[in-house]
């Protein structure tokens, strides 16, 4: 891959959307979807071993919906940075699966939410059904993880390139450091 097409991978297609030079936006919305979706599966759990369960159960239920909303916000941020990595690259490859497993783990948890609905009045546990597939989801969620460290730590896809890191690793003192602290 030339160098022209490493730093295009680096640059925002929109900064105003996705996110300006070296501070990309998807990376924090991803948090939302995975830490909601990781608590409901706790949660899952959990009521199969609290005496009332329904608390519980009510509020995995709320917490798919909101990984749900907070997955479809990061995926339309990571779909602008998909459009900056080159195409036929090993980086774009492995962009296309981490976007595909996204998806699927989304699909999935907008059917165990409709799944759920309504189901919690009784105040019982999670089925095993529905604790199965989150479960199952937060499996595939991490192997999708995994990918989107791949994309960053591996390919540096939109971290800024190694002239722009040295600053902060050059004495504040050093000519070479001419930006304040951030």
């Amino acid at each position: 891959m030339s160098h022209e097409s490493q730093l295009q991978a680096k640059r925002p297609v929109s900064a105003a959307l996705a996110g300006p030079y070296g501070h990309p936006f998807h990376p924090i919305l991803v948090t939302v979807p995975i830490g909601a979706w990781v608590t409901s599966l706790v949660f899952d759990i959990a009521s199969h071993v609290v005496h009332r369960p329904g608390f519980l159960t009510e509020s995995s239920q709320w917490l798919i919906a909101v990984g749900v909303i907070g997955a479809l916000l990061a995926a339309m941020v990571g779909f602008l940075d998909l459009f900056a990595i080159p195409a036929g690259t090993p980086a774009f490859r492995t962009a296309l699966v981490h976007m595909t497993l996204n998806l699927l783990v989304t699909a999935a948890y907008v059917v165990n939410f409709l799944w759920r609905h309504g189901d919690y009045a009784g105040g019982a546990s999670v089925g095993i059904g529905r604790l199965v597939l989150s479960a199952a989801s937060v499996a595939v969620l991490g192997v999708s993880g995994f990918l989107g460290g791949k994309l960053a730590y591996r390919y540096g896809v939109r971290v800024a390139d190694e002239s722009t890191q040295a600053e902060g690793y050059t004495p504040e003192d050093s000519p070479r450091n001419t930006r304040s602290a951030a």
